[in-house]
């Protein structure tokens, strides 16, 4: 035992693992387009929500991307309706495909709308033993109607931070969003514009960089530590 472990009695040697750089810098790289998922949070006819997130779609493509965006018209209530229906089978089909997300809000009574925090209420923080969202890339955008506000962004930050997702420090917000865009739904250029350029490169290189490590990168001594008490406890039981 090194000197500096014997001064922490509280740590299990055997699961405290200082960083590597084989766990950083993985000798096998993904080869495929990094793949994003869209989610948007209005159900307008014309949602700037959801322009916004098409926009940062075609970027994403230029950039090398794929990309998905989940309509949410028609998904349920949380608890309204089972896991089984088809559009919560959908999303959740879809986060389980995405390496990155992009979540774009209106913000709505100071805040980010029911639509868009049920689409994050119905993402299970588990799947058997895994997080669909664990280790996976977050920007985070919204529109107002007024003056630019930040308060849907950091709420949604919150959100990421819960999920357990890599949130970029970059974010977007469109104040007057309703001036912001033309005719055939294109946003015009604007300082607006530019930034939502710069998150949607920040996103893209952030994902090229953890996405294969990723499972690494999230990995923690608590959870290792549960994992082999349970496992010292499964193979005691055995043996009785």
């Amino acid at each position: 035992m090194s000197e500096a472990l014997a001064d922490l009695p509280n740590i299990d040697p055997s699961l405290f693992h200082p960083p590597s750089e084989a766990g950083l810098f993985p000798a096998t790289r993904a080869m495929h387009a990094p793949r994003f998922l869209l989610l948007y949070g209005s159900l307008r006819e014309r949602s700037y929500s959801r322009l916004v997130a098409e926009e940062a779609a075609r970027l994403l493509r230029a950039l090398g991307g794929e990309t998905r965006l989940f309509n949410p018209s028609g998904l349920p209530l949380v608890d309204d309706a089972s896991e089984d229906h088809p559009k919560v089978r959908e999303l959740h089909e879809l986060v389980q495909w995405a390496e990155g997300m992009v979540w774009s809000s209106p913000e709505r009574h100071g805040a980010m709308t029911g639509l868009m925090k049920t689409q994050v209420d119905w993402i299970p923080l588990s799947v058997g033993a895994l997080r669909p969202t664990q280790g996976k890339t977050l920007a985070v955008m919204q529109v107002s109607g007024g003056s630019q506000s930040f308060n849907a962004v950091n709420q949604m930050r919150v959100l990421g931070r819960w999920m357990r997702m890599l949130t970029i420090p970059n974010q977007s917000s469109v104040a007057k969003a309703y001036q912001e865009f033309d005719d055939e739904g294109r946003m015009k250029p604007s300082p607006y514009y530019d930034r939502i350029v710069d998150v949607v490169e920040e996103l893209m290189k952030f994902t090229l960089l953890t996405r294969d490590a990723s499972p690494y990168l999230v990995d923690r001594y608590s959870e290792r530590k549960e994992t082999a008490t349970t496992l010292s406890r499964r193979m005691k039981q055995a043996s009785i």
